[in-house]
């Protein structure tokens, strides 16, 4: 009896050891993919320090191009932000689209329609709550267009983006990081039209995070 107790007990732990190892390796393989940068990976500091000097040239860019929206420099009281976090900079899962119905036309702020391709869904989390968008591609760039709980709020009621390119995504990973996250033009300047986000693509959160925007502005 007791010898069988063992062997049970014996039996048991040696499934739970398997169990355990497959586990770990499966964490560490989605933890290990080549070319994605993972926060454990970053120091905030530096971090923090790119982004500022990113937004730095994004004010310099509105006041002084030509092909800024800003029709009125000396009127502009500059681009505002939120500050960086990096509980939003994720890294998400890619799920190629599987449907037939992949051309998708999206509507313009001034009532006109572009074609768009449905490329994938993208799976992550925000603070442990599982998100996901629709990831589109149009004219060979990768586009994220979405709503949140931020949406005219302290951020531009139409919708925020993110831009991509197919190289970003690595292993079926891909970083989003909407710490970077910008307006359209259509939110400086009525002379221009501007996709709006899919209906599906609006976050159950709030991303506090990216480019803010007040109408006084």
């Amino acid at each position: 009896m007791f010898k069988n107790k063992v062997m049970r007990y014996s039996t048991i732990a040696m499934v739970i050891a398997i169990v355990a190892y497959f586990l770990v390796e499966t964490f560490s393989t989605q933890k290990n993919v080549p070319g994605i940068v993972y926060i454990s990976e970053l120091d905030p500091a530096t971090y923090a320090g790119l982004l500022a000097e990113d937004r730095r040239d994004s004010q310099k860019w509105f006041l002084t191009s030509e092909d800024s929206p800003i029709e009125n420099p000396d009127d502009f009281k500059g681009l505002s932000f939120f500050e960086p976090d990096l509980r939003f900079r994720v890294v998400a899962e890619v799920e190629p689209y599987k449907g037939e119905d992949k051309i998708l036309e999206i509507q313009n702020t001034d009532g006109s329609a572009d074609t768009y391709e449905r490329y994938a869904y993208v799976n992550f989390e925000i603070d442990n709550s599982p998100q996901k968008l629709l990831l589109l591609k149009h004219e060979g760039l990768l586009s994220l267009m979405w709503k949140d709980g931020t949406s005219g709020k302290t951020t531009y009621g139409g919708g925020r983006y993110l831009d991509f390119s197919l190289s970003d995504i690595k292993g079926n990973r891909i970083v989003i990081d909407f710490n970077k996250a910008y307006n359209p033009y259509c939110a400086y300047s009525p002379k221009y039209a501007c996709p709006l986000p899919p209906a599906e693509n609006t976050l159950t959160e709030s991303i506090a995070a990216g480019e803010k925007f007040t109408a006084e502005k």
